[in-house]
């Protein structure tokens, strides 16, 4: 690990100048070191600081670029490991009612399984998430075709989308409060069919209170679409499926779509149908009746709070272990996917533990897919000179 000599030079390189400093952050000057390891603890460095990040390897691509591992603790139980290969949060750790620390999300322990392929598993994705119809969308008279990788459509960013990028380290810092490190991209003018560059920084901060906020910036030289979330799948049991998933989304409209889920413009009532989760309702109760096939949720929520602050947009109570898992985002929908496209003998996860169609849900802040070719749907294209700024935070606890 390498000190940084200011503030100023931590942030080298990163192309932001709003962008918010790591007080007492390092710096990572490249990607290549040799040697990665390194342990930041809060507190001046005491060891009984309650919070703790952790630097590893993680192995490294086929034309030998180095892939890092972070660890994030809490003194409460929760840990977080996140890749910076496609942000990817491989493992979250988090206690039950009886104190017993868990793996709730979907992953795997080791950069080749990633490599060969995966359902977004726990990664960023950009540079727009979830669904551009038929790969095409006009800015200022001026059309831009994107990769078509979902049927007919475009689907979160194309081939090799922010998912399947090594993401440069900017620095880390640790307090008492929290740990955090933060991560930047540039995407450069013509990635994956997508016009300007584009220049991205996303902190992941795990605090004291059990709170993993993801925090996203993004500047551009040319107007572009931008749209970036986090694609963790949830089981907060650990293990099998999530019928008895308690869920409640603070949404009272959703976007209905066609078969390849591009919404059709029209903002419909939830009230009276399989998608009404106004009040606590099982994702096991009306999974079979949602009209989709194969049978589950893909659907996206028009969030009450209209994506103006940081705001509750959902939560989940697991009612075995008494976790909860709430959502708060400033973004102005939510996407519930129930991994209906699993394989139907399920995927063999981290400590072996196989995970079945069914067997974990998503809940994917966003603006709405296809916004770009909506114009009645919230602003979907930033310009030279506005900075894309937007939080979701995902709490932890149990009862």
């Amino acid at each position: 690990m390498k000190t940084s000599l200011s503030r100023r030079q931590a942030l080298a390189g990163l192309g932001l100048l709003a962008a918010t400093p790591l007080a007492g952050c390092i710096h990572y000057e490249s990607n290549t070191d040799s040697d990665p390891g390194g342990t930041r603890k809060g507190s001046a460095g005491h060891d009984r600081s309650p919070m703790n990040l952790e630097r590893s390897s993680f192995g490294s691509l086929a034309d030998g670029t180095p892939v890092s591992l972070f660890t994030f603790r809490n003194a409460k139980g929760m840990t977080v490991k996140v890749t910076n290969y496609g942000l990817i949060i491989t493992e979250l750790h988090t206690p039950d009612r009886t104190g017993k620390s868990g793996n709730v999300v979907l992953g795997f322990d080791n950069l080749p399984r990633y490599l060969a392929g995966h359902p977004f598993f726990g990664a960023i994705a950009g540079r727009v998430a979830n669904r551009i119809a038929k790969g095409r969308f006009t800015i200022d008279g001026q059309e831009y075709k994107v990769a078509v990788n979902n049927g007919a459509n475009h689907l979160h960013g194309g081939v090799v989308g922010f998912d399947k990028k090594v993401w440069k380290i900017e620095g880390d810092e640790v307090t008492p409060e929290f740990a955090r490190v933060r991560f930047s991209l540039v995407s450069p003018d013509g990635d994956e069919g997508y016009p300007g560059n584009l220049k991205v920084t996303v902190d992941y901060t795990l605090t004291a209170d059990s709170e993993l906020r993801i925090h996203y910036r993004a500047t551009t030289d040319k107007a572009t679409p931008i749209n970036l979330t986090n694609h963790s799948y949830f089981n907060l049991a650990g293990q099998g499926v999530i019928d008895g998933h308690q869920l409640q989304l603070m949404a009272d409209r959703y976007t209905p779509g066609d078969e390849g889920l591009i919404p059709t413009g029209d903002l419909i009532s939830v009230k009276g149908t399989a998608v009404d989760f106004t009040t606590p309702h099982t994702l096991g109760e009306r999974i079979e009746i949602t009209g989709l096939t194969p049978t589950g949720y893909d659907h996206n929520f028009v969030l009450n709070s209209g994506g103006q602050s940081l705001a509750l947009a959902a939560r989940v109570i697991e009612p075995t272990t008494g976790r909860v898992l709430e959502v708060l985002t400033d973004r102005p929908g939510i996407q519930l996917y129930t991994a209906n496209f699993l394989p139907a003998d399920g995927i063999v996860c981290t400590g072996g533990v196989t995970f079945p169609r069914h067997g974990a849900f998503c809940l994917e802040t966003q603006n709405f897919p296809d916004a770009v070719n909506k114009p009645k749907f919230p602003k979907s294209v930033w310009r030279p000179g506005e900075t894309y700024d937007t939080t979701t935070v995902f709490r932890f606890s149990a009862r």
